[in-house]
């Protein structure tokens, strides 16, 4: 008897959208069968912050993870909340809302999530975005001296302003160039499209992490 399949999810998680990225896991490598997002919208918005997050669950629930609750995800990693706010109730929000999409995948699939940060997602999903900087933030070029005991760091090869969301959207695009992308009426890429590669990125990157996908 055949082996059944077995699926890989990541969830990109915040209050306004979550990136999904569905991926087949062939062994040693994982074939991307869905990617997109959920932003999930309470009307009319209740007066409670507390409701709209319960209400947003549900939505998420609804719109992808009962749709889905008939593969076999056997894995399914979440990346961790960036915390740069300074606002102390926008951290709490995000870290209770993750915590309950955590217990949400938890009910529907049975799936103990795993998770994983945004900066080592993106160093194991694209291990050539690490490089030992050349330039100073004025663009001043640093002494060979420098150079030499220089560490390789994320996006050292790119400016210290380069928007780091649209290179990770550029690997994504180039490795999938079947996925068709959201855009605004202005033609630019939404806000959303960062959402499910970064989703995808959590994915790659944490199977190449833990030694299960092998990327070069």
């Amino acid at each position: 008897m055949a082996k059944e399949q077995e699926f890989v999810l990541a969830l990109d998680v915040s209050t306004s959208t979550i990136g999904i990225a569905l991926f087949e896991d062939l062994g040693k490598t994982g074939k991307l069968s869905f990617l997109s997002h959920v932003s999930p919208k309470v009307k009319p918005q209740p007066e409670s912050k507390m409701e709209e997050l319960f209400r947003k669950v549900e939505i998420f629930e609804n719109e992808f993870l009962l749709k889905y609750k008939g593969f076999n995800i056997t894995r399914v990693v979440i990346e961790e909340p960036l915390l740069q706010s300074n606002n102390v109730y926008t951290i709490a929000t995000l870290l209770r809302f993750n915590g309950m999409i955590s217990k949400s995948v938890y009910d529907t699939l049975g799936v103990v999530p795993e998770f994983i940060s945004s900066y080592d997602a993106r160093k194991y999903a694209f291990p050539e975005l690490m490089a030992i900087r050349r330039f100073k933030k004025n663009g001043e070029a640093l002494d060979e001296k420098t150079i030499a005991k220089g560490k390789p760091v994320l996006f050292g090869a790119y400016d210290f302003d380069v928007d780091k969301k649209y290179v990770l959207w550029e690997k994504v695009a180039e490795l999938e160039p079947q996925v068709t992308w959201f855009y605004d009426k202005k033609n630019k890429l939404k806000k959303e499209t960062f959402d499910t590669s970064d989703a995808y990125t959590a994915a790659r990157g944490y199977m190449n992490q833990i030694g299960v996908w092998k990327i070069a």
